[in-house]
C-alpha cells in the first residue's frame, strides 16, 4: 500500500498543483455542457453541425496541445533545474509552432470546411435533414476560425506558467473566459436584452469573444507579475530561438505533435464511423461526450500532475522520488475513476433530457454514457502512462503507443464494424474501448522497466 498510497504531505502537494487546474476543467467543461444544451434547444440538425465542427476544431485545439506539450517537457525540466533563458527559449519556440498550425488550419478549414463537414453527414438518413445540418455547421465554422489567435498565444503563456508549478492564474483567467462565454451564449443565441438573435453563429461569437479575454486576462497578470516570474521577462524582445535548442526541441517534441494531431484525426475518423448510422448518432455522441468531459476532470488533472510535478523531479535528477510520485498519481486516477465512474453510470438516463431532441437521440446518449462510464478507470491508466512516458522525453514511445495503435487497432476495427455488421453504433463503441486494454497492458511494461526515467536537460 505505501507504494501506491501518499502520506498527508503528498495529498497536499498534488492537490495544490492539480485541484485548480481540476476547478479549471470542471467549470469549463460544464459551461461547455450549458453551451452545448442551448444549441441543442435549436434542434438536433442545428446540434449535429455544430457537434461535426466542434469535432474538427478538436484536431486543431490538440495539434496545439501537442505542439506546446512538447517543448513544455523541456520548460518542466528547465524549471526544475533553475534554468530561466532556456524557458525563454520554450516560449518563443511555442509561439512560432502556435502561429504555424493556426495559419495551416485557417487555411484548410477556409478552403475545405465544408467537405470536412459532409464527412459526417454521408450516412443514412436516421435523425433528420443533413442539408440543415450541413448549413448550421458551415455557419458556425466561419465564425469560430476566429478564434485561433488568442487560443495559441494564451496557450503559449498558460501552458508555461502551468510547467513552472503556477496552476492558480490559468484556472482563473479560464474562470473568466467560461462566464463571459456562456453569458453571451445566451445573449447572442437567442438574442436577449436587445441583442440580434444570431443561432449557431452567437454560440461560436460568445466563444470567440471569450478567447480574447481569456488571454487579456493571462497577459495582464504575466505583466503584472514578471519580477517575481522572472523567467517571463525578456521572453518577447526577440522571436529568436537559438538553432541548437530548435533542434533539440524539434526532435523531442515533433513525435508529439504528430502524435496529438493523429490521435485528434483518429478520434474524428472515428466519429465519422459511428455516423454512418445516422444523425441520431451523431448527436446522442455529442450529448455523450459532453457530458463525459465534466465527469473525466479528476483523471485528466492528474495527467497534468504527472507532466508537472514528475517533470520537476526528474530535471533534478530525483529518479526515485519521481518514480515513487508517479506511482502513487497513477493509483489515486485509477481509484477516483472508479466512484466517479460509477456515479456517471447511476445517473447516464437524466443529462439526454435536458435537450431539445428525439427520443432515439436521447436513447442513445443514456448507452454512449454507461460505456464510457465503465471504462473510465481504463481510460485513467492510460492518460497518466502516457504522461509519464512523456515526462521523460520519450516522446517516440508515446507516439507508438497512442497515435499508432489508434490508427492501426481502433480506427480499422470501428470501420470494418460499421460497414461489414449489423452491430448498432453502442455496440461497436463498446468493442472500440475494450480493445485498448492491450494498450494497457504495454503502458504496464513501459512504466514496469523505468524507460521514461530520464533527464533531458542536463548538460
Amino acid at each position: 500500500m505505501e507504494k501506491f498510497v501518499g502520506d498527508k504531505a503528498f495529498y497536499k502537494m498534488l492537490f495544490a498543483v492539480a485541484l485548480p487546474i481540476m476547478v479549471q476543467n470542471g467549470i469549463t467543461n460544464f459551461v461547455s455542457l450549458l453551451d452545448n444544451i442551448m444549441v441543442g434547444q435549436l434542434g438536433t440538425e442545428p446540434m449535429s453541425g455544430v457537434a461535426i465542427v466542434n469535432q474538427l476544431i478538436f484536431v486543431y485545439y490538440l495539434c496545439m496541445f501537442g505542439g506546446v506539450s512538447g517543448v513544455g517537457i523541456f520548460t518542466a525540466q528547465y524549471f526544475g533545474s533553475g534554468d530561466h533563458e532556456g524557458i525563454r527559449a520554450t516560449i518563443r519556440y511555442k509561439f512560432w509552432i502556435g502561429l504555424i498550425i493556426s495559419a495551416i488550419v485557417t487555411a484548410v478549414f477556409l478552403g475545405f470546411g465544408n467537405d470536412l463537414i459532409q464527412l459526417y453527414l454521408n450516412g443514412n438518413s436516421d435523425g433528420g435533414d443533413p442539408i440543415q445540418a450541413l448549413h448550421s455547421g458551415h455557419e458556425y465554422l466561419m465564425v469560430i476560425i476566429f478564434m485561433f489567435p488568442p487560443v495559441f498565444i494564451g496557450m503559449t503563456l498558460t501552458s508555461t506558467l502551468r510547467e513552472c508549478g503556477e496552476t492558480f492564474v490559468p484556472m482563473v483567467a479560464g474562470l473568466v473566459a467560461v462566464v463571459v462565454n456562456v453569458v453571451f451564449n445566451y445573449l447572442l443565441i437567442f438574442g436577449k436584452f436587445g441583442f440580434p438573435e444570431l443561432g449557431v453563429a452567437g454560440a461560436a461569437l460568445a466563444t470567440v469573444i471569450s478567447r480574447y479575454i481569456e488571454m487579456g486576462v493571462t497577459i495582464v497578470w504575466v505583466i503584472m507579475h514578471r519580477e517575481k516570474h522572472s523567467y517571463f521577462k525578456g521572453a518577447f524582445k526577440t522571436l529568436r530561438v537559438p538553432f541548437n535548442l530548435v533542434k533539440n526541441f524539434f526532435v523531442t517534441g515533433m513525435p508529439l505533435l504528430l502524435n496529438e494531431g493523429l490521435w485528434s484525426v483518429g478520434i474524428a475518423m472515428l466519429t465519422q464511423a459511428y455516423s454512418l448510422r445516422g444523425l441520431n448518432v451523431v448527436a446522442g455522441q455529442n450529448i455523450a461526450n459532453t457530458i463525459n468531459q465534466v465527469f473525466s476532470i479528476v483523471f485528466i488533472a492528474m495527467g497534468d500532475a504527472v507532466a508537472i510535478i514528475v517533470g520537476q523531479y526528474l530535471g533534478a535528477n530525483d529518479m526515485k522520488k519521481a518514480k515513487d510520485y508517479d506511482n502513487k498519481i497513477i493509483a489515486f486516477a485509477i481509484f477516483s475513476s472508479v466512484v466517479i465512474g460509477s456515479i456517471m453510470f447511476a445517473t447516464s438516463g437524466l443529462f439526454p433530457e435536458l435537450y431539445k431532441t428525439n427520443d432515439t437521440a436521447k436513447l442513445i446518449a443514456t448507452h454512449f454514457i454507461m460505456v464510457q462510464a465503465v471504462f473510465m478507470p481504463k481510460d485513467a491508466f492510460l492518460h497518466t502512462s502516457y504522461f509519464t512516458i512523456r515526462a521523460g522525453g520519450k516522446t517516440i514511445i508515446t507516439f507508438f503507443f497512442d497515435s499508432v495503435f489508434m490508427m492501426i487497432v481502433s480506427v480499422p476495427l470501428a470501420y470494418c464494424l460499421c460497414k461489414f455488421t449489423g452491430l448498432n453504433a453502442v455496440m461497436v463503441f463498446a468493442i472500440v474501448h475494450a480493445a485498448d486494454f492491450i494498450k494497457c497492458i504495454i503502458g504496464y511494461i513501459l512504466i514496469k522497466k523505468d524507460v521514461w526515467m530520464n533527464n533531458i536537460v542536463v548538460e
